[in-house]
């Protein structure tokens, strides 16, 4: 690599060597093409996530430039091991154990990548996005970077879209990372994983041992997840107690010169059908209806205020019917592209320095909206004067000029609308005159309302929003009109409908849960963990019945635990970490004392919630199962319940045991566990997909202390067992270069070997009768298959049915064989190139991991 060569030599020289991080890697690589000059004089290296090499200058002086990425959070906030076990931790002592820093993607070596990649660099310029989170990541990075080089020099990159102009003036104005906003996202993560962890564990496993139709895995809470779906329960409250009644109204068809003219009753309705019909008859008597008023004045419709990140979610919701956190995997797709401005923003309103006029001219080329355009330009801009500047972000802008054939499907649908937005939030209003006239109809009051427009302004360019209205007769210095008819109507009430998507983001924005970044995550995880659905056709979100338990039962213990004043709190406090007026330590301390006190009460009161379970949900013992494997405790079979989450209960033990999700469990040879002599099941995810064996008592509270919870067979550490991880393993996994590759426990013809951490997947030969594990490849250190083919089938010379071989080196073995779920080819990975290091004995390392770029 000439670049790199060029880059090593300028270190040792003494010239600058800056190493540039980005939040995603598609941004490095837009980054570094501006900064550059060009893609032309960029040098691109694979790693764990793209190197981008050029010359340029720095502060003035030549120096060398590595521009590479991570993939979000480098770190999470964790438990020791010592605390990750369920049942060995009491709950209570999460509020008060040790935290700590770990790698959030272990497999994906960003650590590692960063280090490797600081090594010999003088300066650190992070380009990660402009937000708390944002903050956050950069000293994850300083963290991970510093402690192999101590005395690199720190910059922080500010910018708000990935353009030419403001990547160069980024650059130009470095300044430094702000360790208050970073400490604010601390605080939250340290106050989620505690009180999140503690509450859910204690819990699931409550309610998990009891109820067998759950249908959830995790019975989760979180002081955002929760409150939000409280919203949700409390509109299917209203509903569940509406009570619908019928009632009346009166409506007058009036008459003046030949225009008709639709009164209403000024009492609105009634709910007494006889003194409905005595106002009927009292007023169709009437032949005249005398103008009490007529008014009419000059009125307007505002437009928009500059788009921000909430607004953006809700008329993504409501008007293009995509959810949350789909709208903003698009947004963030917009903006890595560079055709909208940073996509999470609180801020409606634009500093008085925002070149509109730049971002005009990008549009006024576009088919659709470029004739709009140039008329705005020539009668002159209408510069929203209200909103907010949060000094975060600008609104949310349209950047880049784009056409449908460049997008397409919803990326263009949300696309069109911000750039719709916007150009309205710079356009005139839409003028109108309105008019209002009453008019007494044997002395009961009616009246009706008329509109025309006189100017469409901004409704121009969003047609949807415009005034929907009819003209009214002008009725300035009328005394009379005539009276056609007046009628009856009936009509019943009606319950409200189920909170929608945009009304739902509404209510968390003005009660302060979650941030604009965190709303559609919160919204999606009370989806995702079955306590709402979302209805497809009109965005509406109903809560299931394990939601409405689970809500009701707070609400019994303690309602604070679902409404949201706590969180709002606690959300204010951080904000005054984020501007330096907190301390750290003292807000997570006033907040962690609030809800340890909340947890001992509510494991006290447990039983008040569990009388609302016992009405929904039915017990262990009744619910629809059948008897699949034997308990190692007292040997007698243990019942098989299928629904979420699987588990395996034994009715003489009381016990439940859990099972690994999303496949098919069945019975297997009844082999039993060595270590507790319960026995094993099959767990499959398809017939021609990966299996695997699982002791029940491993998986759902291991033996061995090196054993994980939720663990199969193929991860055992266990030395001797035939199922166990020692016993089965071919190589090491060349797709993840975590997990191990292992000898699945299905028999031919459908026979595979599977990587225990990842989808990758090796199918054998299905034409063989026997597949075993012999001894080590001397070549790469695999460990060769002994494979024992059908006589009727065999590929081998002269019916030959014995072969011992290398999956990987075999000219033989290796075509008989093909990979699934990987981008890997199989072939070609011959002779001692370091595929896998089965048993630990390979040589080389996986070249290429697939990941990051």
């Amino acid at each position: 690599n000439i670049q790199g060569l060029t880059i090593c030599i300028g270190a040792m020289s003494g010239e600058a060597v800056v190493l540039m991080v980005a939040e995603k890697p598609s941004l490095a690589q837009a980054i570094a093409y501006v900064l550059a000059g060009g893609a032309s004089k960029v040098t691109t290296h694979k790693s764990a996530c793209s190197v981008h090499e050029y010359r340029g200058t720095f502060q003035g002086k030549p120096a060398s430039f590595k521009m590479t990425s991570v993939i979000g959070h480098v770190l999470t906030t964790d438990f020791p091991p010592e605390f990750q076990s369920w049942d060995r931790v009491d709950p209570l002592d999460l509020f008060t154990a040790p935290i700590r820093k770990v790698e959030a993607n272990p497999k994906a070596n960003i650590c590692k990548h960063l280090r490797r990649e600081a090594k010999g660099c003088s300066h650190l310029v992070l380009w990660l996005d402009c937000d708390r989170e944002g903050e956050n990541i950069c000293f994850e990075v300083i963290e991970t970077v510093t402690p192999k080089v101590p005395a690199i020099k720190i910059f922080r990159a500010k910018f708000s879209s990935i353009t030419p102009h403001d990547i160069i003036h980024a650059m130009a104005n470095l300044g430094y990372p702000d360790r208050n906003e970073a400490r604010a996202v601390d605080a939250r993560q340290e106050l989620d994983l505690r009180v999140g962890v503690a509450f859910t564990r204690f819990q699931t496993r409550f309610f998990s041992d009891k109820y067998g139709n759950l249908d959830s895995r995790l019975i989760s809470y979180g002081p955002c997840q929760t409150p939000t779906l409280g919203f949700c329960v409390d509109r299917h409250d209203e509903i569940q107690t509406f009570v619908s009644e019928p009632f009346w109204a009166l409506t007058a068809y009036l008459d003046h010169r030949g225009a008709k003219i639709k009164a209403q009753w000024a009492r609105g309705r009634v709910f007494d059908h006889e003194c409905g019909v005595v106002f009927e008859t009292i007023t169709q008597k009437c032949k005249t209806a005398t103008v009490v008023s007529f008014v009419k004045k000059d009125g307007k419709k505002k437009r928009p205020l500059p788009l921000n990140t909430v607004e953006m979610l809700k008329v993504a919701s409501k008007q293009l019917h995509l959810g949350p956190s789909h709208t903003m995997m698009i947004a963030e797709h917009l903006y890595t592209s560079g055709f909208i401005s940073y996509p999470r923003t609180e801020s409606s309103k634009y500093s008085p320095h925002f070149d509109f006029n730049e971002v005009l001219q990008e549009h006024r080329k576009n088919d659709i909206w470029g004739d709009y355009v140039r008329t705005l330009m020539a009668d002159g801009l209408h510069i929203p004067s209200s909103g907010i500047d949060a000094g975060d972000h600008p609104p949310i802008t349209p950047m880049a000029f784009a056409n449908q054939s460049q997008l397409g499907g919803d990326d263009w649908r949300l696309y069109h609308y911000i750039v719709c937005h916007f150009l309205a939030s710079i356009s005139p209003d839409c003028a109108v005159v309105k008019t209002k006239a009453a008019f007494s109809v044997s002395g009961e009051e009616f009246r009706a309302s008329g509109l025309v427009v006189k100017s469409p302004g901004f409704t121009a360019i969003m047609p949807w929003l415009s005034f929907k209205g009819e003209p009214m007769p002008d009725l300035t210095g009328v005394r009379s009109v005539g009276v056609e008819n007046v009628s009856l109507d009936e009509g019943r009430t009606s319950a409200p409908d189920y909170l929608t998507e945009a009304e739902l983001i509404g209510l968390m924005e003005k009660n302060g849960i979650g941030t604009d970044a965190s709303i559609p995550v919160h919204i999606n995880n009370i989806c995702e963990r079955n306590y709402a659905h979302v209805q497809s056709a009109n965005r509406t979100i109903s809560p299931s019945k394990l939601g409405v338990a689970l809500v009701h039962g707070y609400h019994t213990i303690d309602s604070e635990l679902v409404l949201p004043t706590v969180r709002a709190n606690i959300e204010e406090n951080i904000s005054l970490i984020a501007k330096g007026n907190a301390d750290y330590g003292m807000v997570v301390k006033h907040a962690l004392d609030q809800f340890l006190a909340k947890f001992r009460y509510f494991t006290a009161k447990i039983g008040l919630m569990d009388q609302l379970f016992e009405a929904s949900f039915s017990q262990l013992a009744q619910t629809q199962s059948k008897f699949l494997t034997k308990c190692g405790k007292c040997n007698r079979f243990m019942k098989y319940m299928p629904l979420k989450p699987p588990r395996l209960y034994c009715m003489n033990c009381e016990e439940t045991y859990s099972l690994p999700q999303n496949g098919a469990i069945k019975e297997y040879k009844g082999i039993t566990c060595p270590l507790d002599n319960f026995e094993v099941v099959l767990y499959s995810l398809g017939p021609n997909a990966k299996t695997d064996t699982v002791c029940p008592m491993c998986y759902t509270s291991p033996v061995l202390d090196n054993m994980k919870k939720n663990s199969m067979c193929s991860q055992c550490p266990h030395p001797t067992c035939p199922r166990s991880l020692a016993s089965r393993t071919l190589c090491r996994c060349p797709e993840c270069d975590v997990g191990t590759v292992v000898l699945d426990p299905s028999d031919p013809p459908k026979c595979h070997a599977s990587c225990n951490a990842c989808n990758f997947m090796i199918v054998l030969p299905s034409a063989a009768h026997k597949i075993e594990l012999d001894d080590a490849c001397e070549s790469c250190g695999a460990t060769r298959l002994r494979v024992d083919f059908n006589k009727k089938e065999t590929p081998l010379k002269d019916g030959a049915t014995l072969l011992t071989a290398c999956v990987f080196c075999d000219d033989t073995l290796s075509p008989l064989c093909s990979e699934a779920h990987s981008r890997l080819s199989l072939r070609g990975r011959g002779r001692g190139r370091g595929r896998g290091r089965g048993r630990g004995r390979g040589r080389g390392h996986s070249r290429g991991r697939g990941r990051g770029y």
